[in-house]
């Protein structure tokens, strides 16, 4: 028969964490993986009108902004509560919206270029005076897929 010693003092096993970093990675590529990443902070109020005959966007890459509103209450005092352009985080003139295209054209890969669309986000109080200046200027600078965004008609 064998002896078994109840009196000697047992340590505790040592934890493997040789396992750990690969724990450690797969749990940071997750959230990489589903994390979204905002691109510009909204600035102008914006409530998009309804529409019937919507279409969705294939490629979200070849797609360009132009967030049309009034100012956010924050940004009201200093801007005021007219109607407001914005391209990516600053508010611009209708005059550089031709160079804001041209920059975003150049961003883009050689090939992608003539299909590039100009997304307006306008609110549905914005009178339509400003977004035909914009699409004046959008004609100028030949960037002529525009698309206008709304939601569905429930």
């Amino acid at each position: 028969m064998g002896k078994f010693n109840k009196s000697g003092k047992r340590g505790m096993p040592e934890l493997n964490t040789s396992s750990l970093p690969d724990l450690i990675f797969s749990l940071l590529f997750f959230f990489m993986m589903i994390t979204t990443m905002r691109e510009v902070t909204l600035k102008v109020q914006f409530r998009a009108p309804q529409g019937t005959e919507l279409e969705k966007l294939e490629k979200k890459s070849l797609v360009t902004f132009i967030y049309i509103g009034k100012p956010t209450a924050q940004f009201q005092k200093q801007m005021g509560s007219e109607t407001r352009i914005q391209l990516n985080d600053k508010f611009e003139d209708v005059s550089a919206v031709q160079d804001y295209i041209y920059q975003e054209r150049e961003n883009m890969k050689e090939e992608d270029q003539p299909f590039m669309t100009v997304s307006l986000k306008v609110d549905k109080e914005t009178k339509m005076g400003i977004v035909t200046d914009v699409k004046q200027a959008l004609r100028q600078a030949y960037a002529l897929n525009i698309n206008y965004s709304a939601t569905q008609r429930q």
